[in-house]
């Protein structure tokens, strides 16, 4: 018997001792990615008067979203994987942090662009980031964890909508922008105790190592390797992919679909005769029914082998809504948007088809960049063509009909991405 075999192996602290803290850095992260939106498209009415812009700004302020995701999109797996996801998502949730603190002092429509465009890239960030964490962390609980941070970035979407106009009216809109980068900074805190426990970890890996490979040497055995090699996966290119053309354009066109309704549907209402706060109402009422798509499509989609009729059901809701606030806005306005509010369960669906549509953390973390990037290039121009058309027109007709072209763009996608394929065997 070997003298080193007395010697005891090393104990590796494994990534999954940390699984609690990721989940939490998920959730809260989940729940910040909107924030920016939703507290700032009730107040643009406001704003606009405060600031002096009109229509068209509010429609830049509509495309800054779309705008910043689809540019982070693209860069953010480059960066995630030159610092790390843990490292990306801490970097998001700061940038995000310091741009949704940044609203609260600014003087001018462009100090407002601009720290809203800062918040957004961090939120872009993060967008790309979460998947690939939950495949690499909970790849035993994709579904159940997708449901979980899915339904929290829903509750993000809806509690700012609600809460934007009643804190502006007892506090002033400075407060009521600025208010939610408390929230950014809890969800740094989580990332910030996965990256200790990972530096202490690997920094006990190595003394134990060290010790063993000083005691092999010692008794003239062959000393153990210090570190080793981490595994790779070959990159692919993934623009090769169906599956990815078809996620993006599901996706995109989802993506367009609900930054318009998130910019103009208080507008709408508003020239129909209601209030700001209805419109307020509407946008959180409009985010609420996507809970019930995030409670149910996760775990739907990891049953269904194909779940295009799931699509073919939102798009025809999304008819039905836009139907109903074309002809009778203020009449059963509740049942429109409830209509166009189930709409988007496409969105959910992308996100779930992330990790069922790939083999590996690198394959999801892939495809969420190019499913998101290209998904929010197309969709960035919605608010603003939307506006356009409003204004060109004085009316909402070609506005929806430009939405109901891209309703069939979204079927197309949804059959790509739909159909039981991988990426890592296309790209």
């Amino acid at each position: 018997m070997s003298a080193t075999a007395a010697v005891p192996a090393p104990i590796v602290r494994p990534l999954w001792q940390g699984r609690a803290w990721v989940l939490i850095g998920i959730v809260l992260s989940a729940f910040t990615l909107r924030t920016a939106v939703t507290s700032l498209t009730p107040l643009l009415d406001a704003l606009g008067r405060e600031f002096g812009f009109g229509s068209t700004m509010t429609g830049v302020f509509g495309m800054v979203p779309t705008a910043a995701f689809a540019l982070f999109g693209v860069a953010t797996p480059a960066l995630a994987h030159r610092i790390g996801l843990e490292r990306a998502a801490l970097l998001a949730m700061a940038m995000a942090a310091l741009g949704l603190l940044a609203r609260a002092f600014v003087g001018s429509t462009g100090q407002l662009l601009i720290a809203s465009a800062l918040a957004l890239a961090g939120m872009g960030i993060g967008n790309v980031v979460l998947p690939p964490l939950v495949k690499r962390y909970f790849a035993d609980r994709v579904g159940t964890v997708s449901t979980a941070y899915i339904t929290v970035l829903q509750l993000g979407t809806i509690l700012p909508a609600l809460a934007a106009v009643p804190l502006a009216q007892a506090a002033g809109w400075r407060t009521s922008l600025g208010s939610w980068s408390l929230v950014a900074v809890a969800a740094a805190l989580p990332w910030i105790t996965v990256l200790w426990m990972e530096a202490r970890g690997r920094s006990a890996q190595a003394r134990a190592l060290a010790r063993a490979h000083d005691d092999a040497v010692c008794v003239g055995d062959e000393a153990p390797e210090l570190s080793a090699p981490a595994a790779t996966t070959a990159p692919g290119r993934v623009w090769r992919s169906p599956v990815a053309w078809g996620m993006a354009l599901m996706f995109g066109m989802t993506s367009l679909v609900t930054y318009s309704m998130f910019t103009w549907l208080p507008k709408l209402l508003i020239e129909a005769g209601g209030s700001p706060a209805l419109g307020g109402s509407m946008v959180a009422l409009f985010s609420t029914l996507g809970m019930i798509s995030a409670l149910c499509m996760p775990a739907l989609a990891v049953r269904i082998a194909n779940p295009f009729p799931i699509v073919i059901a939102c798009m025809l809701a999304y008819l039905g809504g836009f139907a109903g606030l074309l002809l009778a806005p203020m009449h059963l306005t509740f049942l429109w948007v409830g209509l166009i509010g189930l709409g988007p369960s496409t969105f959910p669906l992308s996100l779930t088809l992330i990790n069922l549509r790939t083999r590996t953390p690198a394959g999801s973390a892939a495809l969420s960049g190019f499913m998101q990037g290209l998904g929010y290039t197309l969709s960035c121009l919605g608010p603003l063509l939307f506006g356009w058309l409003h204004d060109l027109s004085h009316g909402w007709v070609w506005p929806f009909a430009m939405l109901g072209a891209c309703l069939v763009v979204l079927l197309v996608g949804g059959r790509l991405a739909c159909k039981p394929r991988m990426l890592e065997d296309s790209w």
